[in-house]
């Protein structure tokens, strides 16, 4: 059985800090509801003192070179998860920086298609440098991967811009019979990852908004404002539908699995990032927000100290009410349960719709006002600062 308690706790807690850095083995199972790169410094930050966080990542991407590959495969997008392994990788052990480096190239856009797919062959080969400098045996499992994917490649496949790593992943995802969990496993092992990153579905889905002027948008590369330009009005409702030709929506539900690892976390945060699809859309399945309820361990949100196109200047306390609504949607009882923190900086930080400290305090939240932007990371949080509390509160 599992309980709720309160204590105080010292922020940051220096003694609890120096026992986890000694063993980090036994750290906390912090658990994040997260996508993108926004979250890939606290992600390097917090293996010093935990190999044990859980990371939950969004699959439902829709742009550049993921767009691609979902439409030829018909999968989920697999770049945050390639991004959040590689982020959470002992980068000491030999070969992975090589692997690194490997995952995070990316082929041209300006070279034609023949030139593209004689490069994607050497690496096949293992004649490519990028290859040729990574130690067996990981090299073969590279290579074999490779080779996997030109068998399944369709022949107007477009390879400009095409991430390496996301390919790797695509030919273990087809050759696992479609499921993410054992190439996650396999790559895990291969680059000693210091933590547990899953995505929350392994379906092949897409992010539909309405905005506040009636249209609805549909595809998260339309929403971020990164390849389509910011959105000229706020989102007033967000789901999730089959297909980037339909608005209806599905309800899909999570599997046991991840259930499992929501109810095993020491601490929940819901961290920075793209609010609607980095955040929001993890919290859409159904079971997510019951799971979350069940666990009685700390709940944390940290806001953006930078503006989010998705956000379109939401005060913390209109981002924090949507967050408890939408956990009530996917199962919580009360929206209550899902949440208790939401830790900000107030003296170094910018929030662009507010704070909003009497609606925060309507919602029955505890602030946690402490330093996380420095001068080194302004306008951002600083990934050591963030790790820090949040270990803190474990």
């Amino acid at each position: 059985m599992r309980t709720r308690i309160t204590r105080d706790v010292e922020i940051p807690d220096r003694v609890k800090l120096e026992r986890y850095r000694r063993t980090p083995e036994l750290g906390p199972r912090i658990l994040f509801f997260s996508g993108g790169s926004a979250l890939r410094a606290a992600s390097r930050a917090l293996i010093r003192y935990t190999h044990n966080s859980i990371h939950l990542i969004t699959p439902f991407d829709s742009g550049g070179s993921s767009a691609v590959i979902r439409k030829a495969f018909h999968m989920p997008a697999v770049g945050d998860i390639r991004n959040r392994l590689m982020a959470l990788a002992d980068q000491s052990i030999q070969g992975n920086p090589e692997i690194f480096e490997l995952f995070a190239h990316r082929l041209p856009k300006d070279l034609d298609q023949e030139t593209l797919r004689r490069e994607l062959d050497a690496m096949t080969r293992g004649r490519h440098p990028l290859v040729r400098s990574i130690p067996d045996p990981m090299r073969k499992i590279i290579r074999n991967h490779f080779h996997l994917f030109q068998e399944a490649m369709p022949p107007d496949f477009d390879l400009r811009g095409a991430s390496i790593g996301n390919l790797v992943l695509t030919a273990g995802y087809l050759s696992n019979r479609r499921r993410m969990d054992p190439v996650i496993y396999i790559f895990s092992k291969l680059v000693q990852v210091c933590g547990v990153v899953r995505p929350t579905l392994n379906k092949d889905l897409h992010l539909a908004a309405r905005l506040d002027d009636g249209r609805v948008v549909v595809g998260q590369h339309l929403l971020t404002g990164k390849e389509a330009g910011p959105l000229s009005s706020p989102i007033r409702d967000f789901w999730l539908t089959a297909s980037l030709d339909s608005e209806e929506p599905v309800t899909p539900s999570i599997r046991t699995k991840i259930r499992d690892l929501i109810l095993g976390a020491d601490l929940i945060c819901y961290p920075l990032g793209s609010f609607y699809s980095s955040v929001i859309a993890n919290l859409l399945p159904q079971g997510v927000g019951a799971a979350v309820a069940e666990n009685p361990c700390p709940k944390v949100f940290v806001p953006n100290t930078i503006p989010d196109p998705e956000a379109m200047g939401a005060s913390v306390a209109d981002q924090a009410r949507i967050l408890m609504g939408t956990l009530k949607e996917s199962g919580a009882p009360d929206g209550r349960n899902g949440l208790d923190f939401v830790l900000i900086d107030s003296k170094n930080g910018e929030y662009p719709g507010g704070i909003d400290r009497n609606g925060l305090d309507r919602l029955g939240l505890t602030i946690i006002d402490c330093e996380l932007v420095t001068g080194d990371s302004a306008p951002l949080v600083d990934a050591q600062r963030l790790s820090e509390v949040l270990l803190s509160m474990t």
